[in-house]
């Protein structure tokens, strides 16, 4: 289907849930924009601003634009350059766990709003950046982000497209196409990294920009983590063991040409669906550029199936040592559903940490 929000030309320029309601939102830290190495020296239903959406229906269209439009800035982008003139419903959407989601429905198309009332814009503002680097690469169907900003009372909002999913997820082999077409089409020449840190689910992710991926990787992926676990759960035992695993990362890449590819960087089933043609839909990133086998770290709960690496494959062709990396990348996800989630995760990420120290005999 195509955009059936205000007809604008241009994603916004600024600036992520998960299989389960994810961490508590305290652990968010201020994001922060990141530096390239060369330029571093060393980044329920919405409520209108306390108005009930039963007393804003009793107004008079005319009303509606005009009264304290100031109050609610959503309403406010949404009647200036949103370019409609009346706000005609506003419905709550589920699936979320750490915002609000709503669909507002106005004279000029529908738009899809998430707030957070305790979380400051630098979220959104990551995620807008994401969906716009995404977005950008013109392959696979993410909706266009047009506004973030702060609430008066606190928290803040993101303003996206509204798009009208289909039935299904749409076909795995599409899927696994156009990812592999965002992955060759989204390059750095910054290095691993982003602009700004994000988050994976409500986990911090730092974004740091690093010219090496096995640097980047350890540290910022499997060490955050695996300090996380130890500062959280006391978990030495995991902590020193994933440690002497970071250290001896080299030989699963030999032969390996890694270029720095933007990743979604939280793929699983809740993340993807299809719109009303059928055409896949990726949602909710938590974007970086890095190794585009990083991006299956998710498999165990995205549903891949052989169709969508078949299709994947074509385009971005798989290297050698696949089979052996693939639970690497998935150990960063195990790990910080252990940190999110607790111990149910905990066997699986010291299972794959053994099984590596195993192989590489260390």
């Amino acid at each position: 289907m195509m955009h059936v929000g205000a007809p604008l030309s241009a994603p916004f320029s600024l600036g992520a849930s998960s299989p389960r309601a994810r961490r508590r939102a305290s652990l968010l830290p201020k994001l922060t924009r990141r530096r390239s190495i060369s330029e571093s020296s060393s980044s329920a239903p919405i409520r209108l601003c306390c108005r009930s959406l039963a007393s804003l229906m009793d107004r008079s269209p005319s009303r509606l634009a005009l009264a304290s439009m100031g109050d609610d800035p959503i309403r406010e982008w949404i009647l200036t350059e949103g370019k409609a003139t009346q706000i005609t419903r506003i419905s709550p959407i589920g699936g979320g766990c750490i915002n609000h989601a709503s669909r507002y429905d106005t004279d000029s198309g529908s738009f899809f709003v998430k707030t957070n009332r305790r979380i400051g814009p630098s979220m959104f503002e990551a995620e807008s950046l994401g969906l716009s680097a995404m977005y950008a690469t013109q392959s696979i169907r993410v909706p266009m982000p047009y506004k973030v900003g702060p609430l008066p009372t606190g928290g803040s909002f993101i303003i996206m497209e509204f798009i009208e999913f289909g039935p299904s997820r749409g076909s795995q082999s599409v899927l696994g196409r156009k990812l592999a077409e965002m992955h060759q089409a989204g390059k750095s020449s910054k290095g691993f990294g982003f602009d700004i840190d994000n988050t994976i689910g409500s986990t911090p992710q730092i974004n740091s920009w690093s010219s090496d991926w096995i640097e980047f990787f350890s540290e910022h992926r499997l060490g955050y983590q695996l300090k996380l676990a130890l500062d959280q759960y006391g978990d030495s035992a995991i902590y020193e063991k994933g440690q002497r695993l970071m250290k001896n990362l080299q030989p699963l890449f030999e032969g390996v040409v890694i270029e720095p590819c933007l990743l979604h960087g939280d793929l699983w089933s809740g993340n993807i669906s299809s719109d009303k043609n059928g055409d896949p839909v990726i949602l909710d990133p938590a974007c970086y550029y890095g190794h585009p086998e990083a991006e299956f770290g998710m498999s165990w709960c995205a549903g891949f199936g052989g169709a969508f690496y078949s299709s994947y494959f074509e385009v971005m062709p798989k290297q050698p040592g696949f089979e052996k990396r693939r639970d690497l990348y998935m150990l960063y996800h195990y790990l910080n559903h252990y940190n999110l989630f607790g111990s149910g995760y905990r066997s699986s990420a010291m299972s794959i940490i053994d099984d590596y120290l195993r192989m590489l005999e260390v």
